[in-house]
């Protein structure tokens, strides 16, 4: 084995180890939320006191709680479910749609990302308040939406753009119109990569 080939090995173990470090500092905190969920004391510390389903069935008999998380799940699934579809639609007109238009509004979709948290909510709180609808559901949900909206953008461009545009070509020489196409090849495709938006959405 050449020295190239070794050094380029052990660059990769390094590699390796430094995104497992990585994805154990960014993910330990969140794992380590369920675990206590499961501990019998009022304080999240080590070591545990116990195990116990007390806060568990404390939410279960709770009206107030158990409604707010079926309210949060509700919420999560429809922001979550609007903004794939709009970064399915503005990722495939950014990429297909030939448009200056759609380039602006693919750049616009993009732009919260960029965007402090709290300048777009009390944005958002201000135009809901100027168009009547007032901090409601609906309000909520277009805010979530407007948040996780950059997510699926990304994601959907990035596997739109890693498709080969013959296969697109190739339908539409075949008769199929630009709305088949989407629905019956790109989408299809694309599978993986609506789910992992969705998934995404949601979480943010």
């Amino acid at each position: 084995m050449s020295a190239a080939r070794k050094e380029a090995n052990a660059g990769g173990r390094w590699l390796g180890l430094y995104v497992l470090a990585y994805l154990v500092f960014l993910y330990l905190p969140i794992l380590l939320i369920p675990l206590f969920s499961f501990n019998d004391s009022i304080q999240a510390a080590f070591p545990l006191q116990g195990f116990t389903l007390g806060w568990y069935e404390t939410l279960y008999g709770n009206p107030v709680l158990s409604g707010a998380l079926a309210n949060s799940l509700v919420i999560g699934v429809v922001a979550a479910s609007g903004a794939t579809l709009c970064g399915i639609t503005v990722s495939y007109m950014d990429l297909y749609g030939r448009s200056p238009l759609a380039a602006t509004i693919s750049a616009i979709a993009r732009l919260p990302i960029l965007i402090p948290g709290i300048i777009v909510g009390i944005s958002l709180l201000i135009l809901v308040n100027l168009i009547g609808l007032g901090p409601s559901r609906v309000a909520i949900v277009l805010g979530h939406i407007l948040v996780a909206l950059p997510t699926t953008v990304v994601v959907m461009r990035s596997r739109f753009a890693a498709i080969p545009k013959t296969i697109r070509e190739a339908a539409l020489d075949l008769g199929a119109s630009d709305w088949t196409t989407l629905r019956r090849v790109m989408l299809p495709l694309s599978l993986p990569a609506v789910l992992s938006a969705f998934m995404l959405a949601f979480l943010t």
